[in-house]
């Protein structure tokens, strides 16, 4: 099933979307860390709190991070939750090479390990990690279903999913203040640091598209998920949804 999002590419209708999702990650790296908490004024760090302390129940020994980007949920999902390895994966160089840095001064480097890899063809083995994370990344899959199919298929039994995912809210006043932040503030100011005009229009126009709550909830107990369950945050800018294997 085609979902709407997938449609949404950050420079050009024509070509492969995942192709051009890498080369808007790899030119926004420099600056992405400095501009994710700056437009979400910090609070996407309660959000990823929220998002680890699901998985604290569970004390999942081996993790893989999805879409990790520069790596900042897998760096704080490794000192909250004291895994014995967590791999981080993403279809960016770029992103990736920022991430690297950052396990190395963070003193982390025995056990978070970051590979390029592509999450519609995970190049790993099935059943072998007791939880999967993914921060802000699913609504770039070019195809939703065979992402949440992969991770599905390395993921242990009974082991447990947890998504945390920038969302529009559908209620008044928030959504029209949204509307005017994400159509004007965001792509003003992530055109001025990120030098990238695209990428931050792309990105609020996947928010708006993306299937959430009830909707993504069904979508997971497609792919086979159980147990699945969602929650809304700071007035439905962020939703996170927990389902396990």
């Amino acid at each position: 099933m085609a979902y709407k999002q997938e449609e949404i590419k950050p420079y050009t209708a024509e070509g492969e979307k995942g192709a051009q999702v890498e080369q808007m990650f790899d030119n926004i790296a420099h600056s992405y860390d400095l501009l994710n908490h700056c437009l979400s004024m910090g609070i996407d760090k309660r959000w990823r709190r929220a998002a680890i302390n699901t998985l604290k129940p569970f004390a999942p020994k081996r993790m893989l991070d999805v879409a990790t980007g520069t790596g900042d949920f897998a760096i704080l999902a490794a000192r909250m939750l004291n895994p014995d390895s967590l791999l981080g994966v993403d279809i960016s160089e770029g992103m990736l090479d920022v991430g690297r840095k950052k396990v190395l001064q963070g003193g982390l480097a025995n056990v978070v390990k970051f590979q390029k890899d592509d999450c519609m063809a995970l190049s790993l083995d099935d059943d072998q990690f007791d939880a999967i994370t993914v921060a802000y990344g699913v609504r770039n899959f070019p195809d939703l279903d065979k992402g949440l199919s992969e991770m599905r298929r390395v993921l242990k039994k009974n082991g447990r999913l947890v998504i945390i995912e920038l969302t529009a809210p559908r209620r008044f006043p928030m959504r029209q203040l949204f509307w005017l932040y994400s159509h004007a503030f965001m792509p003003l100011v992530g055109w001025m640091i990120s030098k990238d005009k695209r990428a931050y229009s792309y990105l609020p126009a996947t928010m708006e598209a993306f299937p959430q709550g009830e909707e993504m909830q069904q979508i997971l107990e497609k792919a086979g998920y159980r147990d699945v369950a969602f929650k809304r945050f700071t007035f439905g800018l962020s939703t996170m949804y927990t389902a396990k294997k």
